[in-house]
């Protein structure tokens, strides 16, 4: 079983149809027990940065979290469930993240781009994760987000994407993986990380 962690800040029902398309069976939940009884986490993210914050720690979720993206059970962070994964963001602050993964949120620097950055772009695979079996360097995926996360791009990021200067379009260390595209809007690219996740957990299940 794959929890969609539910804390009101995350496009919970595209998620879970993306994933049950690909064969996988998820649940919605905003408790904390069936978060920890779960085979795989999926931390979803819509929203400002602070705000994500504060629902997820009046949900009584914080905790749940930290512990399954530090657990060996396959987590993927979704968008704004990207970036709270990092110490903090500048949006609206500094506000202090979850601190899992060293690094900040920033805004993209200040150029003739629009901002926020919406639409299809590329990505560019620098470190190969499993979650990306299938997908082609220059594969492209739906973006929308005004901040991007800083941080060591040789240790951490999966795939930069271009816009202006490369910014970090995924990370991945040990079990977790998250991006800031959105795979349930991304059509087939989106839909083969979401089957390499699930795969992924099933393989979590059975061990």
């Amino acid at each position: 079983m794959i929890a969609l962690v539910d804390y009101g800040m995350g496009n919970l029902r595209s998620a879970a149809k993306a994933l049950e398309r690909v064969g996988a069976r998820v649940e919605i939940t905003s408790d904390p027990m069936r978060v920890r009884a779960a085979d795989a986490v999926v931390l979803p993210g819509v929203g400002a940065f602070g705000r994500c914050m504060e629902n997820l720690r009046t949900a009584g979720l914080e905790a749940v979290v930290r512990e399954a993206a530090h657990s060996a059970r396959p987590f993927l962070g979704i968008c704004v469930g990207m970036q709270i994964l990092f110490e903090e963001s500048e949006e609206f602050g500094p506000v202090a993240g979850l601190g899992i993964l060293p690094g900040r949120v920033r805004r993209f620097p200040a150029t003739e781009l629009k901002v926020p950055h919406m639409g299809w772009n590329e990505l560019r695979v620098g470190r190969r994760a499993p979650h990306l079996d299938g997908i082609e360097d220059g594969a492209y995926v739906y973006f929308v987000h005004s901040y991007v996360v800083d941080c060591d791009v040789s240790t951490l990021a999966a795939t930069t994407t271009p816009y202006g200067a490369p910014f970090v379009s995924s990370v991945w260390r040990d079990n977790l993986f998250a991006t800031q595209f959105h795979p349930e809007k991304s059509q087939a690219v989106g839909l083969r990380l979401l089957a390499n996740f699930a795969r992924l957990a099933g393989e979590a299940a059975r061990s």
